[in-house]
């Protein structure tokens, strides 16, 4: 068995080694053998200063504090409680340790230095602490008054908000009262305090668990609901936010640390299942209004679905289909024209299909897919009832919504015995909210080809008879819709029209005619941008769409109403009319193949080659694209889906082909929208999103395109398409992006090393491709002037120099003059490259010499600049350029008469040769 004291003083031997892993082990084994209280002290002080080496202040406290309960009176764990104290901002108490200290010895400075700087911070924050206290105090008492004016109301309610998301400043308000006075301006029921409290709130829970879990509780879940309920805009997405803020730190979504308040809070899963079934509830009340609804359902899509798909945990999206699925399908089979329906905006139905769409996607396996299914079959079928229409009629609309969201379920359900002879017989009745929700439920079912036969053999001849019959436009316009998207279910295939010459044309020019017409409400123009959406696959159509400008200007207006629902199908037409879809690439060999074996051969429409698409992209431009994009990008995330940011980020990269256009991009705010469509959305939406910043980047001036803090934003996407799965196009255009950037700013050009840029820049510039390896060189040349990338030039065990080098030889003269900069460059800043740049390759000097000997006068100055600082670095280096034929040309050169084309060249090789003669290894000729 060890000895306790042999294993004390082979932990001494380790503290002074500065090993202190081994130190803590060897006290611990030694404690555990213990039964000494004068050497368990010893043992708890000593461990106490290895974990203060360690930054453990939480166990060096603990540790000082058992030896301190052994000897009240041992001084050094005294001092070392009193530092680990002070470190985790307990400083009253450390104050209290140095102060016990400083009795026992009162001559030693250490103690008394601490205690009086102590002592200062102390005063320090208690005068901070009863400023702020005042201060909230003093606001409060603003807000509440009766005969505050409205100025100074707005303004204490902003400092409020300000305070509150510092944490001290939160802490404080939070201390003196601040829930039960927050409270009370709630209960003002004036819009601007309850915003300024909730507002408040969101800052306090922001990254302080126990602090956002205290709130929740004391204002409770039900409270907060009631709030969120109110039918003002504002107060619903204010109180929307301080839920997503409580969910964020009570989750540990927020990524902050949340240090020792963590540990109070035990478990917050009820909580976060107690708020999920209140936000379900919430949807199917009567007393919530619309905003409240839109947030509700905002708030399920956004925390209920997995964030990474990798994570096998889907347990948040079980509960709800299990407490919420019927509920939610309640909500997207509503009719706002019936009485006693939910309150509900232009976007609500649309949220609810989203919702169900991301609940149906999160789910793992067939099982899981199955029950979602019989539950939505269940829910549908119920509702059946010959005695009573209304309910016949929500059970349509949910099949609707349904479509609408996860498709193959809806699909499923509509081919159910029953359930087209219901849409059949809706469109025969006389009423006109039957037709409609029947004409919207056929139209949302032939939303995918291989779906549309069945609907073109059975729905076709319905919709015609009701478009011709009807006399009712709304119902008209709806039966035209479904008319184009079936017409259109031979996507651009100019041989698989499904209707006769010219029918498409006719429909489309009647759809203009609805869109132009400023009497027929919203939800009914809308409709008509629907029909184009499917319109424009063909040819004929989008070429008479982009020339009449009214009816662009109609559609544009469109997407800045409220009703965002459009905002699919307006993406929709403008990708059809700039042709910006994915395009198969037909080998002519297939071709011939599959004319011989009479197989069908895609055909292309004369007005979809390249010159067609380049006028309607410019007619587009000249009515005012622009605008209308970053309007739709601000849209709320719940209806600006990822599919549809794809769609935009598309057609942003049609309209920044040509560099002409660009300036027109950036004038109207066209940089600034792509950069949310570059960061999030689908993977290939990001690319090209990506692709179009780099076009934009790469030829205007970045601080125009992307003002302030933005231009920092934009290096991330432009990083991504380096990646060696993007094509070549791709990153061609960001590596010219990336030089134009890293030419501007340090701070830039940190950033882009922050990314990871350097190592994809450096394999580019091995690159076969002439144009990509001349713009990685071109980039790497602004890239040397970091201390960073000069280090990673100078260090040993790599070719990096030795590339540059051989590039200087290379015949293309854009390659020369960004490879010879970058040396010139390199060697102007670090001497040693000097003298490394003799080493890595047997031709140095012949390579150096055709720079000097270029007929391009800027490749010639910029071999005279190295030629310059090599021989300025090292005397030895000096005398081997001077001894070869380098001197000669240096004289040449030299002795040329000035010459404004030529100065800087004729001025660095007379530099030369003075630094040359300033050694003595050359004289002046007299």
């Amino acid at each position: 068995m060890e000895d306790p004291i042999q294993l004390k003083d082979e932990g001494n031997t380790y503290f002074q080694a500065n090993d202190y892993e081994n130190a803590i082990q060897s006290y611990t084994n030694a404690l555990k053998l213990s039964k000494d209280k004068k050497l368990l002290g010893i043992l708890y002080r000593n461990r106490a200063a290895c974990y203060l080496k360690k930054e453990n202040y939480a166990q060096a406290a603990s540790d000082a504090s058992r030896a301190i309960d052994i000897d009240a009176s041992d001084i050094k764990a005294l001092y070392r409680r009193c530092q680990a104290l002070e470190k985790v901002g307990k400083l009253d108490q450390a104050f209290k340790d140095v102060q016990r200290c400083a009795t026992i010895e009162p001559k030693n400075q250490t103690f008394l230095e601490t205690l009086r700087r102590l002592g200062s911070e102390i005063q320090e924050k208690l005068k901070v602490q009863f400023s702020t206290d005042s201060r909230v105090k003093q606001m409060f008492e603003i807000l509440l008054g009766e005969e505050t004016d409205k100025e100074k109301r707005e303004k204490a309610a902003n400092n409020l908000i300000v305070l509150a998301r510092e944490d001290a400043g939160a802490e404080r308000i939070f201390q003196n009262n601040g829930i039960n006075l927050l409270m009370e301006l709630i209960k003002t029921k004036n819009p601007e305090m309850i915003l300024a409290a909730i507002r408040t709130f969101s800052g306090m829970c922001t990254g302080h668990k126990a602090r956002a879990t205290a709130i929740l509780h004391l204002i409770g879940i039900e409270k907060i609901c009631s709030i969120m309920a109110i039918d003002h805009e504002e107060i619903a997405l204010a109180t929307c936010n301080l839920f997503q803020t409580i969910c964020d730190s009570l989750s540990g979504e927020d990524k902050k640390e949340h240090g020792n308040e963590e540990a109070l809070v035990l478990d917050t899963t009820k909580d976060l299942k107690a708020i999920l079934l209140a936000l379900l509830e919430m949807l199917i009340s009567q007393k919530v209004s619309s905003h409240g609804r839109d947030q509700a359902l905002n708030l399920l899509s956004k925390n209920v679905p997995r964030t990474d798909v990798r994570s096998p945990d889907n347990s948040k999206t079980l509960f709800t289909i299990d407490h919420g699925l019927k509920k939610i399908l309640k909500v997207a089979g509503q009719l706002v024209d019936l009485p006693d329906h939910l309150p509900m905006t232009e976007n609500t139905q649309l949220i609810a299909s989203i919702l169900l769409n991301k609940l149906y996607d999160d789910l793992r396996c067939d099982p899981e897919r199955d029950n979602f299914r019989v539950t939505c079959e269940e829910y549908v079928t119920g509702k059946f009832d010959p005695n009573n229409m209304e309910k016949n009629l929500h059970a349509i609309q949910t099949v609707s919504g349904l479509l609408q969201g996860p498709f193959d379920v809806g699909n499923k359900i509509a081919g159910l015995t029953g359930v087209m002879e219901m849409m059949v017989a809706l469109c025969g009745s006389d009423r006109e909210i039957d037709q409609l929700v029947a004409v919207e439920a056929l139209i949302h079912a032939s939303t995918k080809m291989s779906k549309a036969t069945f609907i073109i053999t059975n729905g076709v001849s319905l919709l015609k008879d009701i478009y011709k019959k009807t006399k009712n436009e709304k119902i008209k316009i709806r039966a035209l819709v479904g008319l184009c998207k079936l017409g259109s279910a031979g996507g651009d295939d100019y041989a698989l029209r499904q209707f006769a010459e010219g029918s498409t044309e006719k429909l489309a020019k009647q759809c203009r005619k609805w869109l132009c017409n400023p009497n027929i409400d919203v939800r009914t123009r809308k409709w008509a941008v629907e029909g184009l959406a499917y319109l424009t696959m063909d040819a004929d159509v989008k070429d008479d769409f982009v020339e009449d400008e009214p009816a662009l200007q109609a559609m544009f207006e469109l997407t800045k109403s409220t009703d965002k629902t459009i905002l699919y199908a307006v993406a929709s037409t403008l990708v059809n009319c700039t042709n910006s879809y994915d395009k198969k690439e037909i080998m002519p060999e297939l071709v011939q193949l599959a004319k011989f074996s009479k197989q069908h051969v895609p055909e292309q429409h004369p007005k979809d080659k390249k010159d067609f698409i380049e006028k309607r992209v410019k007619r587009l431009l000249k009515a005012g694209v622009i605008s209308a994009l970053t309007c739709m990008v601000k849209a709320d995330s719940a209806i600006l889906t990822d599919p549809t940011k794809e769609l935009l980020a598309r057609v942003f990269l049609a309209l920044s082909e040509d560099p002409k256009d660009r300036g027109i991009i950036v004038a109207q705010g066209g940089g600034k929208a792509l950069i949310p469509l570059a960061l999030e959305g689908t993977e290939l939406g990001k690319t090209r999103a990506s692709h179009a910043l780099a076009k934009i980047a790469a030829t205007s001036n970045p601080e125009i395109a992307f003002p302030g803090e933005r231009i920092y934003e934009v290096i991330r996407p432009l990083v991504s398409l380096l990646s060696t799965d993007k094509d070549g196009l791709q990153n061609f255009d960001s590596l010219l992006a990336l030089t134009n950037l890293s030419g501007m700013t340090e701070k830039l050009r940190l950033k882009i090393l922050k990314e990871k840029a350097l190592p994809e820049i450096e394999n580019y510039m091995f690159e076969d491709h002439e144009q990509i390896r001349q713009a990685a060189t071109e980039c790497m040349c602004n890239l040397v002037l970091c201390k960073d990338v000069q280090e990673n030039y100078m260090a040993d065990g790599n070719d990096k120099l030795k590339l540059l080098v051989l590039l200087c030889a290379e015949d293309d003269v854009k390659l020369q003059i960004a490879a010879a900069g970058a040396l010139a460059m390199l060697t102007a800043a670090q001497k040693k490259l000097c003298t490394k740049l003799t080493t890595v390759t047997t031709q140095w000097l012949e390579i150096l010499q055709r720079l000097c000997l270029h007929d391009r006068p800027e490749i010639q100055h910029r071999g005279f600049v190295i030629v310059y600082n090599m021989i300025t670095a090292d005397k030895d280096l000096a005398k081997t350029l001077i001894e070869s034929e380098m001197l000669e040309i240096l004289s040449v050169i030299g002795k040329q008469p000035d010459n404004p084309k030529r100065q800087p060249m004729i001025d660095a090789a007379r530099s030369c040769l003075v630094a040359a003669m300033d050694y003595g290894l050359i004289k002046p000729f007299s």
